[in-house]
């Protein structure tokens, strides 16, 4: 898993930007992943973990009537704790986890319910909005192998949604190099 961390690292470094981490069922699995990469601290500005639902919206600010409605197991929960931890540590790009790895469900989600998100800059035709993305896993195993599989996912994300927008932004400047056609 270690060389998905790598990759994120090394395309965050060679574009200049920055990576905030929120977790929750992961409680700091991430960060540690991204951590143990040699030169992380180049592009990693730091995580939180906002394992208490309080937290999720008191440091990461996530809405209180969504978290007393829908609870902390919810994709909208997840991308706004994206956002919020890109927005509290400065960072380029957000990523998060929550959801439920055992033993017992919560929030009325079954275990191996799980929501990774991206939260990244906004795009020109974002404007202010952040350009992102979740994913709903339903995985299965024991706690600590819900727990890595998360890991793994929201960090694969993140590497999709960078390579993405390294992709368009390519396809971009062709486009600019061939007279706009």
């Amino acid at each position: 898993m270690s060389s998905v961390a790598a990759d994120v690292l090394r395309l965050l470094t060679v574009r200049g930007e920055t990576l905030a981490v929120a977790e929750s069922l992961t409680g700091g699995l991430v960060a540690a992943e991204l951590t143990a990469v040699p030169g992380a601290s180049k592009a990693l500005r730091g995580s939180v973990t906002a394992y208490a639902t309080e937290l999720k919206h008191r440091v990461l600010g996530v809405d209180a009537t969504l978290l007393a409605e829908h609870g902390a197991v919810d994709p909208q929960v997840a991308a706004q704790m994206a956002a919020g931890v890109r927005k509290a540590l400065g960072a380029d790009w957000g990523i998060a986890t929550t959801g439920v790895a055992g033993p017992d469900p919560q929030d009325g989600q079954p275990v191996g319910t799980v929501f990774v998100a991206v939260a990244g800059p906004p795009g020109p035709a974002d404007g202010a909005v952040d350009g992102g993305k979740v994913a709903s896993l339903r995985l299965n195993g024991v706690r600590a192998e819900i727990r890595m599989e998360s890991v793994r996912s929201v960090l694969a994300l993140l590497l999709e949604e960078l390579e993405g927008e390294r992709t368009g932004n390519e396809r971009a400047q062709d486009t600019e190099q061939n007279g706009g056609t």
